[in-house]
């Protein structure tokens, strides 16, 4: 096994973190690896912005929720989709971005970023940091924006904490391999594997907790879809000039 699978392997998200900053040397080596990422016809749909002030971190770790980490964390990156350039490039041009308003558009910038955020992911603990995505950036995205400056066909997507790892509580169990890996055909009869799963799942909370904690993978996802999570996501997308923007 070479050192990256290994690193990717030994993956896990840490919530607190070492009153200690990140090199910054190591920070640009981490954006580097990001910018080197593949992503749709070179558009680079993808921006980042960076939360170092303790302040500014205090405000951002109350928009995702109260969130303590993204507050600890030596620093505490925004990714976002990115059609600002693109729309720059098309006035240079002298031509229509039509293709703003279709939804595969915004497909495009989500994946962008999803592979930027594994890349900046898998480049931290290469050098031993620790790390946690934060969908809570969503929650308020509205006032994200606007602390942000974030200009039109600009939304944030995703947080990451990066700094020094504090409590390691281990590594969650995954789905087995047969759940999500499938040749030639999708196989749909996957409940024998989430019921064994649920026991792995059961039995992690229990260890983790000292018993104080119980339930299953199925009844905490379930529970998480059951309705709407985040509240003004359409007020947002619209604000900013995307499809899914309520009319």
């Amino acid at each position: 096994m070479n050192e990256v699978i290994q690193t990717l392997l030994s993956h896990r998200s840490f919530r607190s973190f070492e009153n200690k900053p990140v090199d910054e040397e190591q920070l640009d080596q981490i954006i580097q690896a990001v910018q080197a990422a593949p992503n749709w016809i070179n558009g680079q749909q993808l921006s980042i912005i960076a939360i170092k002030d303790t302040e500014r971190k205090k405000r951002f770790a109350e928009l995702c929720g109260g969130q303590k980490h993204v507050e600890e964390a030596a620093v505490f990156l925004i990714f976002c989709a990115d059609f600002y350039r693109t729309h720059l490039a098309s006035e240079m041009e002298g031509m229509p971005m039509e293709a703003i308003e279709d939804i595969d558009t915004l497909i495009v910038g989500v994946t962008d970023v999803g592979i930027a955020l594994g890349t900046a992911v898998a480049a931290a603990e290469s050098f031993g940091l620790g790390t946690v995505p934060i969908g809570g950036i969503r929650r308020h995205s509205l006032e994200v924006v606007k602390e942000l400056a974030l200009p039109p066909y600009v939304i944030p997507i995703t947080g990451l904490c990066i700094g020094h790892p504090g409590k390691d509580t281990g590594q969650k169990p995954r789905l087995p391999k047969e759940a999500v890996y499938h040749e030639n055909t999708y196989q749909q009869e996957q409940k024998p594997l989430l019921e064994k799963y649920n026991d792995d799942y059961a039995n992690y909370l229990a260890e983790r907790s000292g018993a104080q904690r119980a339930g299953t993978w199925t009844k905490t996802v379930a529970s998480f879809y059951r309705q709407p999570y985040y509240e003004g996501i359409a007020d947002m997308l619209k604000q900013q000039k995307f499809p899914g923007g309520k009319e």
